[in-house]
C-alpha cells in the first residue's frame, strides 16, 4: 500500500490535545463519582442497605482512582528530557495499574463487610433506596461510554482502565438493585438478600481488577506491540527501496506513543553512506505513518 494513503502519525500538538480530552475526561469522572458516592452512602444508612453503602464505599474509590488517571495522563504527557530520554509515558500504565489494584482492594473489603452482615440479622431496606440505584446506574453506564470511547480516541490505557472502573460500580449497584427488591419483596426472610447482592458484585469487581491489573502491569513490562501492529512495520520497513528484509523488530508501548528498534537488511555493497541514507527513510516512514511512533531507531544489516 503507498505510504502516501496514510495519515501522519500524531504531532506534539495532537498528542497535548489527546492529553486535555483525557484530563478533562478524568476530572468528570471525579465529579460524577463524589456526587454518587455521597447519595449512595447517605441512601443506604437511611436506607438500611449494606449493599448501597459497600456501593458507595466503592464510588470513593472511583473519586481516587479517577484523580490518579489524571495526574498519570499528565505525567506522561511531559516531553523526553536528558534525564528520562525516553518521556514519563508509563505514568500512564502506573496509574492504571494502581487503579485496578484500588478495585482488588475493594472487592475483597465489600466482600469482607458483606460475609459479616450475612451472618447478623437486621431490617429489610428502605423502598426510597430503589429509584436511587435506577439513578446511580444510568449515571455511571453514561460516565462508562464516555471514558471508554475517549480512551479508544486517546489510546489511554488509564482511562479504558477507568473506565471498566466505572461499569463495574455500575454493575455493583445492579446486583444491589437486584438484592434490595428481592428483600422488599420477600419480606423480612429475606432482608439477607441485599448483602448476597453485595457480595456477587465483589466477584464481578474482582474480576475486572484482575483483568485490568494484568494489562497495566504488561505495559509496563514492556510487553511487546500486537501482531498486527508489527507487521504494519515491517510492511512499511519493507516499502523503502532499498530495503531487503527485516532481521529484528522491537516494538514498546509507552503512555499513548510507540518506540521502535528495528534491524533492516540491505544489500552488503553499499556504502555506508547509502546504508544511512536507507536508514533515514525507514525511520521517517515509520514516523510518518499512521501508527503513533514516537520515535525509531533502525540499525542496518549487510546481506549479500
Amino acid at each position: 500500500m503507498p505510504h502516501a494513503s496514510h495519515k501522519p502519525a500524531p504531532t506534539e500538538k495532537q498528542l497535548q490535545a489527546a492529553v486535555r480530552r483525557g484530563t478533562r475526561a478524568a476530572a468528570l469522572g471525579v465529579l460524577v463519582s463524589a456526587a454518587l458516592a455521597s447519595v449512595k452512602i447517605a441512601a443506604g444508612l437511611l436506607g438500611n442497605s449494606f449493599a448501597l453503602i459497600a456501593d458507595g464505599v466503592e464510588s470513593v474509590f472511583d473519586v481516587v482512582s479517577s484523580l490518579l488517571v489524571w495526574g498519570g495522563i499528565r505525567a506522561s504527557s511531559a516531553p523526553e528530557s536528558e534525564r528520562y530520554p525516553y518521556g514519563t509515558g508509563k505514568a500512564e500504565p502506573l496509574a492504571a495499574l494502581a487503579v485496578s489494584t484500588m478495585l482488588l482492594v475493594a472487592a475483597a473489603a465489600i466482600a469482607v463487610g458483606a460475609v459479616l452482615e450475612i451472618r447478623t440479622p437486621h431490617a429489610q431496606p428502605a423502598v426510597f433506596t430503589l429509584p436511587v440505584l435506577v439513578a446511580v446506574i444510568v449515571g455511571k453506564e453514561l460516565v462508562f461510554r464516555l471514558l471508554r470511547a475517549e480512551g479508544a480516541h486517546t489510546g489511554s490505557q488509564a482511562l479504558h482502565t477507568d473506565a471498566w472502573h466505572h461499569r463495574s460500580d455500575a454493575l455493583t449497584s445492579l446486583a444491589a438493585l437486584v438484592g434490595i427488591s428481592v428483600a422488599l419483596v420477600g419480606g423480612p426472610e429475606y432482608a439477607a438478600a441485599d448483602d448476597w447482592a453485595a457480595l456477587v458484585a465483589c466477584g464481578v469487581i474482582g474480576w475486572n481488577g484482575g483483568r485490568l491489573f494484568r494489562r497495566a502491569y504488561r505495559e509496563i513490562l514492556d510487553v511487546t506491540a500486537p501482531e498486527e501492529v508489527r507487521q504494519r512495520i515491517r510492511d512499511l520497513a519493507l516499502s523503502v527501496e532499498g530495503v531487503r528484509g527485516i532481521d529484528l523488530l522491537r516494538v514498546r508501548r509507552s503512555g499513548l506513543v510507540l518506540w521502535v528498534d528495528i534491524h533492516v537488511e540491505v544489500d552488503g555493497a553499499l556504502t555506508v553512506a547509502e546504508g544511512h541514507r536507507i536508514a533515514h527513510l525507514v525511520k521517517d516512514r515509520l514516523i510518518g505513518s499512521e501508527l503513533p511512533i514516537r520515535d525509531a531507531l533502525v540499525h542496518v544489516e549487510p546481506v549479500t
